[in-house]
């Protein structure tokens, strides 16, 4: 993947958290430094990490896979961002929780990085081989969520719901997710 292709995919990532961030700042309605760094930080962390858990997963597989890894990789990302597509246009719940609140902000960071563990799969069929490879693309991964987090919570602050209803974040992750799927596609099929 191309630093280009690893942004795209870290702003998509990101959005959850974007999101929900977004959320904990419209819930706060104050700057509460201490929520909006640790939740951010948690965001980083879970985006970074998620993807290494897919990757270490999948690559004692790779052999078996490495035939049609590029379909796999397409499926995936295809699905998630079709997800995420589809959630933008659902109804819009309620939420119940307390984003002050460690417990809370773990159960938000797993919630929103288990499209990242889906991402780590299809690492290992873009052909990424070695950690010292995947370092980059983690830390990128981590470092974008936990700004996305930052501003997200300051959005939701300053703006409220107003600004999360016109942005529609889950769409841009899923057509950007769905994007970069159809490259690796073409990548292999014409390469």
């Amino acid at each position: 993947m191309s630093l280009f292709d690893i942004l795209f995919l870290s702003v998509a990532l990101a959005m959850d958290c974007f999101t929900v961030s977004i959320v904990s700042g419209v819930i706060t309605r104050r700057a509460l430094w201490r929520v909006v760094l640790r939740m951010s930080v948690l965001f980083g962390l879970f985006q970074a990490v998620m993807p290494l858990f897919g990757w270490l997963g999948m690559i004692f597989f790779r052999d078996y896979i490495e035939p049609f890894d590029h379909w796999i990789a397409f499926i995936l990302l295809a699905f998630i961002g079709g997800n995420m597509i589809k959630e933008a246009f659902g109804p819009e719940e309620e939420h119940n929780f307390r984003p002050e609140r460690l417990r809370t902000q773990l159960m938000l960071a797993v919630a929103t990085s288990i499209d990242a563990l889906a991402v780590g799969i299809s690492f290992v069929c873009t052909g990424y081989g070695s950690l010292s490879e995947l370092l980059f693309p983690l830390t990128v991964i981590g470092v974008v969520s936990f700004c996305f987090g930052i501003v997200g919570n300051f959005l939701g602050i300053s703006f409220g719901r107003v600004i999360a209803r016109k942005i529609k974040p889950e769409l841009i992750g899923g057509i950007i997710l769905i994007l970069i799927g159809v490259k690796v596609l073409l990548e292999h099929l014409l390469g």
